[in-house]
């Protein structure tokens, strides 16, 4: 079964939750266009989910996906924080900021009863996790709700651990994949391949319905997965250089070269997640063995962050992208969906 028929939208295709990234507008021009528009609630306080929820519901009737994190939030270290504040002193010092006058990390909520009473209330079509899926009680909320479950692997074996905890699909995200990787049984980034080699051996031991994600960004990408076998294609990186995004200047920039590397760092948030390399990336890492653990090492980047962008540097920014970035197009969502769907009859059938 295609994601049309199982999401009751016209095109196999998912838009990538970015959080960061991204708000409730893109969301509706990709639902409102015929794929599957996400909204990634990890960085949303309840209030701003319902008002972010408040306007999709206002723009669209369309089917929408909501994406929460479901890691566990880690002890604080405070020797390693320290170990992490030292290894950033130089940097401080450049940009004249007091690396003890550090504000707390950006706020990654994992999905927990508030958010679950907002689903109930809301009930989307689908609410998709990363970082493997919430506690039992939680995902029976969910499915009570009467929304479709869907969560990220890396491997084979998460693959069948979701298969086994009654998801409705599996999105399968290879190395090439932009933001965080959404591990969570195997975190050995050694182990971890790319979507072309991983989606073929999901695809060998599950009936699920499963979503390429990673590395695709223009047509011959969907065609090249949707012929493998898979439901649907999930695309975040194509649609960063879009209208509705919400990504600055210095990120735009820096997306508009499709030939600068990319690497998985864990620098800005303590968790590997792929982005376009820039200063600190060389500098630290881009692995950084001192960064403190996700999410906490956002938090003495932050300033950081923030001098270097008042005087036009990137060299703190979060540059996230995925492998390829030869769709992203500065245009519209929706126009950017014709041109990669022109002829939906002409995809290969699933």
């Amino acid at each position: 079964m295609g994601i049309e028929q199982l999401f009751d939208i016209q095109l196999p295709l998912i838009q990538s939750p970015m959080a960061g990234a991204q708000d409730a507008a893109l969301t509706i021009a990709v639902s409102k266009a015929g794929g599957l528009g996400s909204l990634p609630c990890a960085m949303l306080t309840p209030a701003q989910l319902r008002a972010e929820l408040a306007r999709i519901r206002a723009a669209t009737d369309k089917p929408i996906n909501l994406n929460f994190f479901v890691h566990q939030p880690p002890t604080v270290d405070d020797a390693q924080e320290q170990q992490w504040r030292a290894a950033l002193r130089p940097y401080y010092q450049t940009y004249g900021l007091d690396p003890e006058a550090v504000p707390p990390a950006p706020v990654r909520n994992p999905f927990n009863d508030e958010m679950a009473d907002i689903v109930e209330a809301f009930r989307p079509e689908v609410v998709s996790f990363h970082f493997g899926l919430p506690s039992d009680a939680l995902l029976e909320r969910v499915r009570r709700a009467g929304c479709k479950a869907l969560s990220s692997a890396t491997t084979v074996a998460e693959a069948l651990w979701l298969e086994q905890q009654g998801v409705d699909g599996i999105i399968a995200q290879g190395i090439e994949a932009g933001g965080h990787r959404g591990f969570f049984l195997d975190r050995d980034l050694n182990r971890q391949i790319g979507t072309m080699a991983l989606l073929p051996q999901i695809l060998a031991v599950t009936d699920l319905p499963v979503i390429a994600a990673g590395g695709i960004a223009d047509r011959a990408g969907i065609r090249g997965a949707l012929a493998m076998g898979a439901a649907g294609v999930q695309l975040g990186t194509a649609f960063l250089l879009c209208d509705e995004s919400r990504v600055n200047a210095l990120h735009r920039q820096a997306l508009a070269e499709p030939h600068k590397p990319t690497a998985l760092t864990n620098i800005f948030s303590g968790g590997p997640a792929r982005g376009i390399m820039n200063e600190v990336m060389q500098a630290l890492g881009p692995m950084a063995p001192l960064a403190p653990a996700f999410p906490l090492a956002g938090a003495a980047i932050a300033p950081l962050r923030q001098a270097a962008e008042a005087q036009q540097s990137a060299d703190f920014t979060p540059l996230w992208s995925g492998q390829n970035r030869n769709g992203c197009r500065a245009v519209p969502a929706a126009t950017l969906i014709q041109q990669l769907f022109n002829d939906p009859d002409s995809l290969p059938p699933r």
